[in-house]
């Protein structure tokens, strides 16, 4: 019984050699001639990058702020403003409602 060597059988593969590569050293390299395409980002993208930048150059939060709330909390005195958190809660649905409503 023979065993064929299936792994170095061609048939059905193209015959032209493999596209050339950059190697590690010339990761800039220009690898193909082909024209390249144009890629536009919406004017919403630039701003949604410019916040994260933004975002992620400061704290998000101030922990000593944090420290006095759970204090508050841990001792009984911290209490919660329903109205300042309603107001707060229709706000924020009245900026989304806005945000579906303009075009993309």
């Amino acid at each position: 019984m023979k065993i064929n060597d299936s792994l170095n059988s061609t048939q059905g593969l193209p015959s032209s050699p493999p596209a050339p590569r950059a190697d590690k050293a010339g990761d800039n390299a220009k690898v193909s001639t082909t024209p390249s395409h144009n890629v536009q980002i919406s004017p919403l993208s630039v701003q949604l990058q410019t916040m994260q930048r933004t975002q992620a150059s400061g704290a998000v939060f101030e922990a000593k702020k944090v420290e006095e709330i759970k204090l508050a909390i841990a001792e009984g005195r911290f209490q919660v403003d329903a109205e300042k958190v309603a107001d707060g809660l229709l706000e924020t649905v009245k900026d989304l409602l806005n945000a579906r409503r303009q075009p993309t």
